[in-house]
């Protein structure tokens, strides 16, 4: 045994605090009760009186993964939460009217070690033997046919639509039995250690100290841990992402859900629907630059389907990143961490992937510095990559009919994307790269689906010939398109398995 490790026999566990609750403080009690709960002490701190965002519907299939880290049951979660299942994200209007493409959570066709899937369907398409992309895919086909099946036996890649506030509880009723104490209380002040700057103890409105070891931001777009109090600055990337605003508003439903989320652009951003259960979540992004919030509530209004549960609230937001995810003691979590606009719903998978990497990375030692400055990089890698993903859509959107599209087209772009970008153009070559959350499949089917046609291809195509090649994306076609007429809907699906009882 080493020093280290003899020094901790018998010492007191360390004291995790998490400041705020909502999603992202539940889903990291729920995550280190579950990973290290006999090693820890873990306190979260929230307060009745201050509202979460609660519009953090729609989630990508990592989700699940995180899920069975923390045995929550899948047919609970479907059950307490609304949820529905989602294979995609259905994009429309982004060239203009009636234009739509789905990028599909599906892998497209069957990749070889020389090129994927893509290279050989644009020789085929050269040939004239090839159908659309998306023929090649299971999920995509599924999503368009409103099927949907998972179980034993089942392979098929995807997420959910979920009510965000009922998630919250779900997770604190799994959280709080397995030995999470919640308190609850406003924070009014945070104390240092006047020496090191450490944090050291949250102070209540009702004069309660919360003293810890470890502090976890979780207060949102307040951050008043890592910013407010600790300094970790905010790096803006508003002249990429340049949409701050959302207005949302859930209404009730008028049809059978859907498996995907549908994306609409209009004349300042997009228009998103979710399908849950019981209820249809809607909301309006946009730039305040290019549209006043009464415009854009008149606008949310005379688009959604239904009747309105409840009024339509502005949501106010800045795109960018802490510069910092983890300061001395404190690491900032969903909100209080950055934001990255909810287009390819990233912001639950960024705070799980985020708590998962703290799990493997906590802090038992004394000095953890090295431990956070790779806690950093790869919080930086990734938010980044997720952050290109999304100004690809806004850069290659084909409509041009409004100054705000036009200034899309005209921005300037990182040089990260850049490289992609002109990569894809001049050679179809897509990569997912060590810090990359999104798969070649996404960006082949975002970037075509946006309208770029590359000027050539490998040729590994040639080699099957015509023939052959047409006989293989035939077959492939035809089994997909059998495996989803063998499917229910997505509506008999959802309540089959909401009947069944969860396993003991």
């Amino acid at each position: 045994m080493t020093a280290t490790a003899a020094d901790r026999q018998g010492a007191p566990r360390p004291r995790v605090v998490i400041a705020g609750g909502g999603t992202a403080g539940w889903i990291a009690a729920a995550a280190l009760v579950q990973q290290l709960g006999p090693l820890l002490d873990i306190t979260l701190v929230e307060s009745d009186e201050i509202g979460t965002v609660g519009v953090g519907e729609s989630t990508i299939p990592t989700t699940r993964g995180f899920h069975s880290l923390i045995g929550l049951d899948e047919r609970l979660l479907v059950r307490e939460t609304g949820s529905t299942f989602k294979l995609g994200i259905l994009f429309e209007e982004w060239a203009g009217p009636g234009d739509r493409y789905i990028h599909s959570f599906g892998e497209v066709g069957k990749s070889i070690w020389m090129a994927p899937f893509h290279h050989l369907w644009m020789q085929g398409r050269a040939w004239d033997v090839a159908g659309e992309l998306g023929d090649y895919c299971y999920e995509l086909q599924a999503a368009k046919a409103l099927k949907f099946a998972t179980g034993k036996g089942a392979r098929i890649n995807y997420a959910y639509h979920l009510d965000a506030t009922a998630y919250g509880r779900l997770l604190r009723s799994q959280a709080e039995p397995a030995g999470v104490r919640r308190v609850e209380g406003r924070i009014t002040t945070i104390e240092q250690d006047p020496e090191t700057g450490m944090l050291t103890a949250l102070v209540l409105q009702s004069g309660m100290r919360i003293e810890g070891d470890f502090f976890i931001d979780c207060t949102g777009f307040r951050a008043m841990l890592i910013g407010q109090t600790l300094g970790v600055g905010f790096e803006d990337w508003g002249h990429w992402l340049t949409t701050d605003r959302a207005i949302a508003v859930q209404t009730t439903p008028v049809e059978a859900p859907v498996p995907y989320t549908r994306v609409i652009a209009h004349e300042a951003g997009w228009r998103w629907e979710i399908p849950l259960r019981h209820r249809m979540g809607n909301g309006l992004v946009y730039s305040s630059a290019y549209l006043d919030d009464d415009a854009a509530r008149t606008r949310l209004v005379g688009a959604i389907r239904g009747e309105m549960l409840a009024e339509p609230r502005v949501i106010r937001y800045a795109t960018g990143r802490r510069r910092k995810a983890w300061e001395k003691n404190c690491v900032a979590l969903g909100l209080a961490g950055g934001f990255v606009e909810p287009l390819e719903s990233t912001s639950i998978h960024l705070m799980q992937i985020a708590i998962t990497r703290l799990i493997q990375s906590f802090p038992f030692g004394g000095d953890t510095s090295a431990l956070a400055e790779r806690f950093n990089a790869q919080s930086q890698a990734e938010i980044e990559r997720v952050r290109d993903f999304i100004i690809l859509h806004y850069k290659l959107a084909e409509r041009n009919d409004t100054p705000f599209w036009k200034m899309c087209r005209e921005m300037a772009i990182p040089a990260s994307l850049e490289e992609r970008i002109a990569l894809f153009v001049e050679s179809a070559v897509a990569y997912q790269g060590a810090d990359d959350l999104f798969r070649v499949d996404s960006w082949v089917q975002v970037m075509l689906g946006q309208g770029i046609t590359p000027r050539s291809f490998h040729a590994v195509g040639q080699l099957l010939g015509p023939d052959k090649l047409k006989t293989s994306l035939a077959d492939l076609k035809r089994n997909i398109a059998d495996a989803v007429a063998a499917m229910p809907s997505h509506a008999d699906f959802l309540r089959d398995y909401c009947e069944q009882s969860s396993p003991a």
